[in-house]
């Protein structure tokens, strides 16, 4: 099957992109490095950046990511938060968590970044918010089952950032042109994304940038009043 996403123009673009890249710090771009030849999943390099520009934007107090791996893009938050910020993560996969512990103390950042083991689901039924930013990048199928509490626990003003929702180029096919055992996935991304940009309480953006990224940013109640105001 053809990757629009992988081929021709979209590739030359993440390609040139990728030769501007400067790096995230020997210990980064180390975990990142032993990540992929483990095959372990972390986000692009494209992705990488964009996801630390927005953490320096939206300047967060407080940070959730939705799954750890190995704790790189918890640690690239870390580079760009304030100081006093803390970021709390969820991993399910406990090798992964621990290796993600192990570069948590390398990195000096045990005392900001809280890991918490377990199904990600059950995990976010307990917090308590609000989380000024919101990193999504676990298992893609479960998106749309989590965004009701993901909402609740955002706080007003707060960005859900979506990582993976191009799904490798399969989100732009029709369902018969994905693999039988995909299809699943590909609805409930479909349909997550949908929701996103219908929900008057965010305003979300897709971004064409790596694997495809989904920006929400929760409207405050002042803004969620006048829109409902304007259509009656």
């Amino acid at each position: 099957m053809t990757r629009l996403w992988e081929e021709g123009e979209g590739y030359r673009v993440a390609d040139y992109i990728r030769s501007l890249e400067s790096g995230h710090g020997a210990l980064c771009d180390g975990i990142a490095q032993e990540a992929r030849a483990s095959h372990v999943p972390v986000i692009r390099p494209e992705t990488a950046s964009f996801l630390k520009t927005m953490t320096a934007i939206v300047r967060p107090a407080r940070i959730l990511e939705v799954g750890a791996a190995v704790g790189y893009s918890a640690l690239l938050m870390a580079q760009a938060m304030p100081k006093g910020a803390a970021i709390t993560t969820i991993e399910n996969d406990g090798s992964r968590a621990q290796k993600a512990r192990e570069h948590f103390c390398t990195a000096g950042m045990e005392g900001r970044i809280t890991l918490v083991e377990g199904d990600a689901g059950q995990v976010i039924g307990k917090l308590k918010g609000p989380y000024d930013l919101i990193f999504m990048d676990a298992a893609k199928g479960q998106y749309i089952g989590w965004l009701p509490r993901i909402m609740e626990l955002m706080a007003d003003g707060g960005v859900l950032f979506s990582d993976n929702v191009f799904q490798d180029g399969d989100i732009f096919e029709s369902r018969f042109a994905v693999e039988r055992r995909k299809r699943t996935i590909h609805s409930r991304m479909r349909e997550y994304l949908y929701v996103l940009k219908h929900t008057k309480e965010l305003e979300t953006s897709i971004v064409p940038i790596g694997d495809g990224v989904a920006l929400s940013v929760k409207k405050a109640q002042g803004i969620k009043e006048a829109a409902l105001n304007e259509e009656d």
